[in-house]
This record gives C-alpha cells, sequence and structure tokens, in this order.
C-alpha cells in the first residue's frame, strides 16, 4: 500500500496544501492531525491553533513517522515537502530530518539536492 505522507495541525484541520489532498484523495480524517488515517499519515507542522510548532517538535513527529515506516516495510510512504508550505519551515531545515529515513519512504524530488542520489523520489506534489 503507498501511504500519503503530508503536514498537518494537531486540530486536523486539513483545509490547504497537501493536507487538502490528503483528505480529498487519501483517507485523512477531519480532526486527526496527527498519525496514519486511510492511506495518509499527519506529521504536525503546526499546533492547535495553526501556528507553527518548534523545529524541535516537528522533528520529534518526523522521528516518530520514521519508526512508524521501518516497522511496515510492506508500505510505501510518498513524503511531501512537509512543513515548507504553509508552516513556513524551508526544505533545508526540514528534509535533513528524513536523512535515516527508511527505503520504504520516497521523498518529493524538491529534496533531492538536500538528500541525495540514495534516497528514492516520487516526483512532486
Amino acid at each position: 500500500m503507498n501511504i500519503f505522507v503530508f503536514g498537518s495541525n494537531l486540530s486536523g484541520i486539513h483545509g490547504a496544501g497537501a493536507a487538502k489532498i490528503a483528505f480529498q484523495k487519501h483517507g485523512a480524517r477531519w480532526g486527526l492531525g496527527i498519525g496514519r488515517s486511510g492511506s495518509s499519515y499527519a506529521i504536525p507542522t503546526k499546533g492547535y491553533r495553526l501556528i507553527p510548532i518548534s523545529l524541535a517538535q516537528v522533528a520529534s513527529y518526523i522521528n516518530d513517522f520514521k519508526y512508524y515506516a521501518f516497522t511496515r516495510p510492506e508500505h510505501t510512504f510518498q513524503v511531501t515537502c512537509i512543513g515548507c508550505g504553509l508552516a513556513g519551515f524551508t526544505n533545508e531545515e526540514i528534509a535533513p530530518l528524513f536523512a535515516d529515513a527508511p527505503k520504504n519512504c520516497f521523498f518529493d524530488t524538491e529534496w533531492k539536492p538536500i538528500l541525495g542520489e540514495d534516497k528514492n523520489y516520487w516526483g512532486t506534489y
């Protein structure tokens, strides 16, 4: 199964960006802003009031996701440039947090200059 990985907010309001696509096409549940739902996985980049959380908090949620992906090698994970749109983080801040992600993670090609040739890429959203 292919899982769409997107940046979310802790309130689970999936009204714009990749979160909206996750809600419309990949089974993300309204009101659920973290973890797996349908064929999507939400990684929070904003808090309950839709204000960006700290990079350290985002990193913690990314670590949780990497463990989840590692323990599910039968799935592929299509990781978008989480947090690099509405949350205001840069690709250079977020992409390195996925450097040790398992091989079943596929990344937006926007991150190829940062993550390098040895990662898998899926395209761009």
